[in-house]
């Protein structure tokens, strides 16, 4: 079940908006556990060119999804974000079942990830903490790693390595390829 997070920055979200945003994304409600209650956060902006922005974030236990769309009408970028996230639902379960049937995995548990959570800012040092983020790492390979970087639309990604249990980051690289780190015992 979605529950609803909607803000608008430089537009009032009228009923009629709210209405069209809940029943668009929650056509994604199909993919996703019918036990879990899963948070929607989505934001409106309207600029002063008439363009309108369409930014939608659903963290879920095992992933989190996030687009965004811009276009000249509202509701047309509400529609393209919503194929947007759609997409990058069936990318990923296509991936994820591929992955099990190859490794013969049952069933795949996925660890939840925490929120973000604002650091405090009253330190005024040169290495001052602005943001922190709490995680629990997921067991995946590196392909699974990078293609949940790209999702994200993050530069790195920090995983367990379903093989050696060890803590491993991908990171894209200045040419464009892919980069690993991986932890071990000195």
């Amino acid at each position: 079940m979605l529950v609803f997070n909607i803000r608008g920055e430089n537009i009032e979200v009228t009923q009629a908006i709210r209405d069209y945003v809940e029943k668009r994304i929650s056509k994604l409600e199909k993919y996703f556990e019918k036990d879990l209650k899963n948070t929607a956060h989505v934001n409106l902006k309207v600029y002063s060119d008439k363009q309108a922005k369409v930014e939608v974030t659903i963290p879920l236990p095992y992933l989190t999804l996030r687009a965004e769309e811009m276009s000249n009408d509202l509701y047309a970028s509400i529609d393209l974000v919503t194929d947007k996230l759609e997409r990058q639902i069936r990318k990923y379960k296509t991936k994820v079942n591929r992955k099990s049937r190859e490794k013969g995995f049952k069933n795949l548990e996925f660890a939840p990830t925490q929120e973000q959570t604002d650091a405090d800012s009253d330190n005024e040092s040169k290495f001052q903490v602005v943001r922190t983020k709490q995680l629990a790492l997921k067991p995946m390979d590196n392909e699974e790693a990078i293609l949940q970087m790209d999702m994200l639309g993050h530069d790195f990604f920090i995983y367990e390595d379903a093989e050696t249990s060890g803590i491993n980051i991908v990171y894209r690289r200045n040419d464009g390829r892919y980069g690993l780190i991986e932890t071990g015992e000195e």
